[in-house]
């Protein structure tokens, strides 16, 4: 059981040195041996968590879909909330892999997965599917809005609140 436990822990590390390294460079700047750098761990214990940088990547966009899909809980608002105003970092992370996915075959399904786990997942919440995916694509929209300076997060919060409320 420990050699398991410390598989998964070194996973997570590597996953966040991924984070921190597509959130200052992009998905471009990522690469296994600034991974490993910044993760502080050797390249063959990157290889051995990943085969490829295209499983790693894999990897961490789940991840980043499973961290704002658990943040996403409570009332429709708080929901939406956590997934169209997450912190700056972790929006930029976001962001980057959804440029990737566009034209990434390795990333897109994984993508594809997650907007469908938040689709559920607003629908269960607002009882209307149609009105899941309006939300989802706002979220979308508002999140990068504020990344790129044309709304602050308040004036997105408000559109938000607004669509939600009719």
């Amino acid at each position: 059981m420990p050699k398991q436990v410390e598989y998964e822990s070194r996973r997570r590390q590597i996953t966040d040195a991924v984070f921190l390294l597509a959130d200052e460079r992009g998905l471009e700047g990522v690469t296994l041996r600034d991974v490993a750098a910044r993760a502080d761990v050797s390249m063959g214990a990157v290889q051995r968590c990943f085969r490829t940088k295209d499983e790693m990547l894999r990897f961490a966009l789940e991840e980043v879909g499973r961290r704002i899909l658990g943040r996403a809980g409570g009332t429709a608002v708080e929901a939406a909330r956590a997934v169209a105003l997450p912190e700056r970092a972790e929006a930029r992370v976001w962001l980057a892999f959804v440029a990737q996915a566009a034209v990434s075959p390795a990333l897109a399904p994984v993508l594809r997965a997650s907007y469908a786990d938040l689709e559920d997942m607003f629908t269960r919440l607002l009882g209307d599917r149609a009105r899941a995916r309006t939300v989802l694509a706002l979220a979308d929209g508002l999140t990068t809005h504020v990344l790129i300076g044309h709304l602050t997060h308040d004036q997105a919060r408000e559109v938000l609140d607004r669509q939600l409320a009719t």
